[in-house]
């Protein structure tokens, strides 16, 4: 003799969570369960059903946290709410700012490799323009 109760109640964020007590006698716990548990629901990814942006979606690499957070979610926020054309144009501001942040911590939020690129280029470029001309050659 088993009963089932279902108990609803709101959960973390306001959402709706529910659980299910299970009440069994000793010898429906000494076999194997029989229960099947459903198949979980897919984990949500960077934009949520209701479309509000997921920022613990693991995809955003901790940039909604760190010490530039604030100026992320605020530029990404814009971006992802905005409605001019081309998207995104009037953000300019709040990604400006984020990167300025960014610039204060490049510990954490380094140079990418096109960066590294143009820079090792302009060192080239700066080595050779300060070497002397080879003299030229008779033929």
């Amino acid at each position: 003799m088993s009963s089932q109760a279902e108990l609803t109640g709101a959960g973390v964020g306001g959402s709706e969570a529910q659980h299910r007590v299970v009440v069994a006698s000793r010898e429906q716990l000494s076999s194997p369960s029989k229960v099947s548990l459903p198949p979980p629901e897919p984990a949500p990814g960077l934009v949520l059903p209701d479309g509000s942006i997921n920022w613990g979606c693991p995809c955003l690499g901790g940039m909604a946290t760190g010490p530039c957070g604030l100026q992320f979610r605020d530029a990404f926020s814009c971006f992802h709410y905005s409605e001019a054309e081309p998207k995104g144009s009037d953000c300019y501001e709040k990604f400006s700012v984020m990167q300025d942040c960014m610039a204060q911590y490049p510990e954490l939020y380094g140079k990418d490799d096109e960066d590294e690129l143009a820079a090792a280029v302009d060192e080239s470029v700066a080595a050779s323009a300060s070497e002397p001309a080879p003299a030229p050659t008779k033929q």
